[in-house]
């Protein structure tokens, strides 16, 4: 069986203490859905704010010095263009092969995966692995690192892979939506700029704020 999960690259979580986070391995994916725990959804919120994390200018904006808080999430709720490290997981549970998102690919370039089914026919998703999705008739060839010959494929028909699209989808949605909630107990004085901020990175419509 072949299933795609939207997973979020994490660095590792060791020494944050503005909020619950599970423990982290330094260099992991983190697969986002509406099933995640607290301290899980601790850690993706803790990893986006962090891929956008920008040394205010001196003097611009003292305030963030004195408020580690506000100084972490000054990135997230200021950047223009946010970006979320990651992007779709897809595993063959029958052989083992699993392909991995590579190095600066970010969840917003989950659309590119509808290039493969319904545009050129093929489309990259970072390097360092540089895997590779391509159109083959009525099918699609995944190659997990394009810079090895010897490198594992993994082959579905299309129609397969965008019924697993919508899947990953919904998981994606369903995370949002458990962020959100998220917000409004553990940051209640940011946390309809965060919940937005997190759709934005992730390329999603902006949630509905929690009851």
């Amino acid at each position: 069986m072949i299933v795609v999960h939207p997973v979020l690259e994490i660095l590792g979580t060791r020494d944050f203490g503005l909020w619950p986070v599970a423990d982290s391995e330094t260099y992991d994916f983190l697969p986002l859905s509406g099933r995640l725990g607290a301290a899980e959804v601790g850690t993706a919120v803790m990893r986006i704010a962090e891929c956008n994390h920008v040394d205010p200018a001196d003097g611009e904006d003292p305030q963030s010095s004195a408020d580690p808080l506000g100084g972490f999430l000054h990135g997230l709720l200021t950047t223009e263009d946010l970006f979320a490290a990651g992007g779709l997981r897809v595993t063959d549970t029958a052989t083992g092969v699993t392909l991995l998102p590579g190095c600066c690919n970010g969840l917003d370039e989950r659309r590119d995966w509808f290039e493969v089914l319904d545009g050129d026919g093929w489309a990259g998703f970072g390097h360092g692995p540089s895997p590779l999705a391509e159109r083959v008739g009525d099918g699609v060839r995944l190659t997990v690192d394009t810079d090895r010959a010897d490198s594992p494929v993994i082959e579905l028909p299309v129609t397969d892979l965008r019924r697993l699209l919508a899947d990953a989808e919904r998981d994606l949605t369903d995370f949002l939506r458990l962020a959100t909630e998220w917000t409004a107990q553990y940051l209640p004085d940011h946390a309809t700029a965060v919940a937005d901020a997190l759709a934005r990175a992730l390329a999603l419509p902006a949630p509905a704020e929690p009851r």
